[in-house]
Order: structure tokens, then sequence, then C-alpha cells
């Protein structure tokens, strides 16, 4: 594993990786042709353990999310819940993530920082304003790898918070993406039967 990607695992920068080299910490089992460092991935996985065995989540995040700018009203809307939510549960020093960006866009940097997160176990509870803003599809997964680290899930399923012009414009997203995917099958379809045919003439 390149320093890079243990020191964003870890959570920590790379310097800090270096430092613990020097240290005897984690040492590097080989270096690449350009001489960056290689870590073991069992070594880096301990360092992990330590960690959350020596740290519990203390983060409180609240996550808001809207499809596109025209809806910043609706973002809007969903902070000013979740605040009041957070301040009748006298919940202090909640984080709150705004985002714009599809439900079905698996790539969202503000979603993947704050999922990267909590496998780091730093979240003590995710708060959302519907099931659907964290993501459109797979939510019951999200919910079970948070919960496994540590993390509670606060959900407070207002529909009025989730507008239904998005849940259009994604089925419409599906609907164009499986369209093209079998616009390719029968293009490859057809191009296999012809090639099929030329083998058979040639025989």
């Amino acid at each position: 594993m390149r320093t890079g990607k243990a020191a964003t695992l870890l959570g920590v920068s790379v310097k800090t990786l270096q430092r613990w080299e020097r240290e005897g910490r984690l040492i590097p089992v080989a270096r690449t042709d350009s001489n960056r460092r290689l870590s073991p991935e069992t070594q880096i996985r301990e360092v992990i353990g330590l960690r959350q065995t020596n740290h519990a989540p203390t983060k409180l995040v609240a996550y808001c999310r809207v499809t596109s700018a025209a809806q910043r009203t609706d973002l809007a809307n969903q902070r000013n819940v979740l605040e009041e939510v957070v301040a009748a549960k006298g919940l202090a020093g909640v984080e709150c993530i705004e985002e714009i960006g599809s439900g079905l866009n698996f790539k969202r940097k503000r979603f993947l920082a704050r999922m990267d997160a909590i496998g780091r176990r730093e979240v003590k509870m995710l708060i959302l304003a519907h099931r659907d803003r964290l993501t459109r599809f797979g939510v019951e997964w999200f919910e079970h790898d948070a919960k496994t680290h540590g993390c509670a899930v606060l959900v407070l399923t207002q529909e009025r918070l989730s507008p239904k012009q998005e849940m259009v414009q994604d089925v419409m997203t599906i609907v164009r993406c499986f369209s093209s995917q079998l616009y390719g099958l029968r293009n490859y379809r057809k191009k296999l039967d012809e090639a099929l045919k030329q083998d058979a003439s040639h025989e």
C-alpha cells in the first residue's frame, strides 16, 4: 500500500507516516522504482485497530443534499429543520454539511469524505432529513456500515424534505442508462451475428 493511500486510510498526513517510520511504528516492506514507500496492509489494519480501541467516535454530522442548484430553497429547508431538531435534542457541536449532487452519484466529494470519516470511527452520529438524502439506493448498506463503525444514524423521515422532482430526474437517468445499455447490447449482438456468419462462410 502506497504512503498516500495509507495516510488517507489512517486519517493522518504523509509526514506523520514518515515520522512513524522513523519511530519504528510503521515500517515499509518495500519501495517502488521511484523510491516510494510501500507499507503492508496488515500493519495498517493493526494501527487502525489500535486507534479504534483508544479513540471513541465524537463527531456529530448533519448531512443535507439536493440534486441541482435550482433547489437551493429545498437545501435551506433541510438545514433549518435539522438545526431545529439538533437544538431540540440538545446536541452540541453538530457539523452541518450541504451538498449539491444526484443521489445516484457515489462520487460526491462531501459524501465520500463523511463516509471515510465514519470508516475511521470519527463520527458518532449522522443526522439526515430523509433517508434518500444520503443516497437514492443502497441506503440500508450505508446505514449498516455506519453502525458497524460506531456511528448511529438519525433519520427524520419527513417526506416534504425529499423533493419529488428529484425522483423524476433520477428515474429518467436510470431509464436513459438502461436504454443505452440495451442499445449497446443490440449492437454487440448484431456484430456477433455478422462475425459468426462470416466464419461460417469461410468453412
